[in-house]
């Protein structure tokens, strides 16, 4: 994978694991200087789309995926301490 790919930052844990849950890769979770997580995504049309979906609330993803997806997102973050 080209590490010089455009990236996004993502700090919100409902759109990362809505995301994930859609089958973007997440490449990284990393904290800001406030310690927040942010997860990297690749940027692409495709996550500029599903992104814009998920905010005007049209985005459908599979529930228990989506749940699933968040306890490991949280995983990641609170097993980064």
């Amino acid at each position: 994978m080209d590490m010089e790919q455009p990236t996004v930052s993502i700090r919100d844990l409902g759109l990362a694991a809505a995301l994930v849950s859609c089958g973007f890769e997440m490449r990284e979770t990393n904290r800001d200087t406030s310690g927040r997580a942010n997860f990297i995504f690749i940027q692409t049309n495709e996550l500029d789309h599903a992104v814009n979906d998920y905010w005007a609330d049209t985005l459908e993803v599979k529930a228990r995926k989506y749940f699933d997806n968040i306890k490991m997102l949280k995983s990641r973050i609170y097993g980064e301490r």
